[in-house]
């Protein structure tokens, strides 16, 4: 078995319906390839920690809408890649269905393992927030209607007192992009379409909480999601500008 073989039979390995026959020659080429066994051991540890922190959250109403998005977000950024592809190579071909898993080690097998790892945890990341925000939108409207004058402010001056608040985090930001800058004529563009993609993840996710926060700026729950995303957002930063 090869390495591309491996990746094919990964996903069905993380969901649990390898076969038998499968399995054994997937085991034995793990045994021989350090790179793809590492592959294996770093995604059943994403899974397992997604799959421990799910029950954490309380399932917002649309909670099948939100994943219906995210996985079309997913297909339509492959679509994207695969529609470069056949244009360059004026090839014309059929691609199978794949699952989720399958589809994330194919867009970046061919990257560093960092990049990867930092890919899929961003996408971790922007469902918990994501959750989150469906449950703060879901259980903070009663506070909201109870009190809709208690602690008014304008929406000038709470945007002046967020800023204040998230003053370190905004310079790490800035520290860390200019790192960015000068590395990034170095990247290959692949490399660059998945921070760019990761980034807007995020940023989107910095701009949800902070109009939330222009509504009601003394939402705990709002602030707290906000912190997790800046932080977020110096980890990708941090990690991109080493490569």
């Amino acid at each position: 078995m090869n390495c591309e073989k491996c990746q094919e039979l990964l996903s069905d390995f993380l969901d649990g319906t390898i076969t038998s026959e499968d399995r054994a020659t997937f085991d034995a080429h793990l045994e021989e390839c350090i790179a793809c066994a590492g592959v294996r051991d770093d995604l059943g540890v994403i899974v397992s920690f997604c799959r421990e922190q799910r029950g954490e959250y309380v399932s917002p109403p649309n909670e099948r809408a939100m994943w219906l998005r995210i996985r079309n977000l997913i297909e339509s950024e492959r679509d994207a890649e695969a529609a470069k592809t056949a244009s360059a190579s004026n090839l014309i071909g059929s691609t199978e269905r794949e699952s989720l898993w399958s589809r994330l080690t194919h867009s970046h097998w061919d990257i560093s393992l960092p990049q990867l790892l930092a890919s899929i945890a961003v996408i971790a990341i922007a469902v918990s927030l994501a959750t989150g925000f469906g449950m703060r939108r879901w259980q903070g409207q009663q506070a909201v209607n109870v009190e809709p004058h208690a602690n008014a402010q304008s929406p000038q001056a709470a945007l002046m007192s967020l800023d204040e608040r998230t003053r370190d985090q905004q310079l790490a930001i800035d520290y860390w992009n200019r790192r960015i800058e000068e590395r990034r004529a170095r990247w290959s563009q692949q490399t660059r379409d998945a921070f760019d993609h990761n980034l807007s993840v995020l940023d989107q996710a910095v701009a949800d909480q902070r109009q939330q926060l222009t509504v009601n700026p003394h939402d705990e729950i709002s602030e707290e999601m906000l912190n997790d995303a800046l932080y977020e957002k110096i980890r990708l930063l941090r990690e991109f500008s080493d490569l």
